[in-house]
């Protein structure tokens, strides 16, 4: 025998109670583990001070761009956030983490908010729906009455500019800046 293995003896754990586990970690690291589908909760936005201010994803905070902090969902995720109280909605991007009040779900920018109504209240129940990478929000759907209006495309001739002066031949040049200054007088002092 080894003598390394004099002093430790090994058990092999088996593997039926390391597979619950490994399933249980898997589950709480994947992102497609989050809540999809309609999430519901208060919303409340961001302070004026955070202008500017640098997010958990590293850009800035801009009040007047249509963003928002939330706890789970990945930098850059689309989310549709709708106030079931007067029917508005907003489409976000998620740029920071937060918030971290007791109740709260969702802190908005303030444009998102100022679309939502939700400003004079400073707090309000919103609904959250993800929007997925393959689903473009604003894309007109097929059985959809709106008709989609066809493009003439019109084909224009590029533009010619005359030529620069330096960019010719060089002898035509010098003939030509031979006339021009021919004309001069230069008077010495």
């Amino acid at each position: 025998m080894h003598p390394f293995y004099a002093y430790k003896t090994y058990q092999h754990k088996p593997m039926k109670k390391l597979f619950p586990l490994l399933c249980l970690m898997l589950l709480t690291l994947s992102p497609s583990c989050m809540a999809q589908g309609l999430t519901k909760g208060y919303a409340s936005y961001y302070a004026d001070k955070f202008h500017g201010c640098r997010t958990a994803s590293g850009e800035a905070y801009d009040k007047d761009g249509m963003t928002c902090a939330h706890r789970k969902y990945p930098f850059g995720t689309l989310l549709k956030v709708c106030n079931p109280r007067n029917g508005r909605t907003v489409y976000v991007r998620v740029t920071d983490r937060g918030p971290y009040s007791k109740g709260r779900i969702i802190d908005l920018s303030r444009a998102a908010a100022r679309e939502l109504d939700i400003i004079r209240a400073g707090l309000a129940m919103v609904e959250i729906t993800p929007i997925l990478p393959n689903e473009v929000p604003y894309r007109v759907k097929e059985d959809s009455l709106t008709e989609v209006p066809e493009l003439e495309l019109i084909y224009a001739p590029p533009i010619i500019f005359p030529e620069p002066i330096w960019e010719r031949d060089s002898t035509n040049v010098s003939d030509e800046l031979k006339k021009i200054t021919s004309s001069w007088t230069f008077t010495g002092h």
